[in-house]
């Protein structure tokens, strides 16, 4: 399928995981791509791939550096403008729990909530502020934000990262209410546990409770998750905004 063909498409936190997923698969369905991330060398690796993929002549832009940073992401999205025109698709992939630093609450501390809600929320309005504009203006485009079952099931010792991840939700519903009379669509995607390099540092037993835990049994590839944003991101989503839509094997339902 093209289901996004011609149209430009960037990708916050694409060297890795379900970034790269989402990138490739973007690719694939034909968009032009702006990826960003820190990782400089997993982003030449993406977009080498990403051209492999993609359709003849089709765009690959990398933009390396702090997503976080309000600078970095306003010089970015300038030079995407510059390149594209125009964004069409809007993915805010960016995110990450305390890992090795994650405690119960009452154990946890301040400079530890300011960094995962700096980076799993904060990122995600900054990028969308800089597309918010121009969508209205035109009167399209889709957001596609990447939250967590995390903050649904409430799981314990990752306290931060959900407040963050149900930040996002809610940040997607209000923005896509706001957008709603201009035709822009704003979901959320909620990925359970995925394979990704952040597995590797979950204890084997704890990864064994979560996986029979999940009715159908096995974890996600980055790719199940991408194939959710592609669809988020594409015509085929046109009469769905506010939702998030959960993919972790049934171990949320709704």
């Amino acid at each position: 399928m093209l289901r996004l063909e011609g149209k430009n498409a960037v990708v916050t936190g694409a060297a890795n995981g379900i970034g790269r997923a989402s990138a490739l698969r973007f690719a694939s369905e034909g968009a032009n791509l702006a990826i960003l991330d820190l990782d400089s060398d997993g982003l030449e690796a993406v977009a080498e791939e990403a051209r492999a993929k993609g359709a003849k002549g089709a765009k690959v832009l990398t933009i390396a550096g702090d997503c976080t940073a309000e600078a970095f992401i306003t010089d970015s999205f300038g030079k995407i403008y510059q390149e594209f025109g125009f964004v069409d698709v809007l993915m805010n992939n960016v995110g990450q729990s305390a890992r090795e630093r994650a405690s119960e609450f009452y154990n946890s501390k301040p400079e530890v909530w300011s960094f995962v809600l700096n980076v799993s929320l904060f990122s995600t309005l900054l990028a969308s502020r800089q597309v918010v504009p121009s969508m209205r203006e035109a009167g399209k485009g889709k957001i596609v934000n990447v939250a967590s079952n995390a903050g649904l099931a409430g799981e314990v010792g990752i306290s931060e990262y959900a407040a963050a991840k149900m930040g996002v939700i809610g940040f997607t519903r209000s923005l896509a209410r706001e957008l709603a009379p201009f035709k822009v669509n704003v979901n959320a995607v909620c990925p359970g546990v995925t394979k990704t390099r952040v597995i590797d540092r979950i204890p084997e037993d704890i990864l064994e409770k979560i996986r029979v835990s999940i009715p159908l049994g096995f974890f996600a590839e980055p790719e199940d998750i991408a194939a959710a944003a592609a669809f988020l991101a594409s015509d085929d989503a046109r009469y769905m905004t506010g939702q998030s839509v959960v993919v972790d094997g049934g171990r949320w339902m709704i």
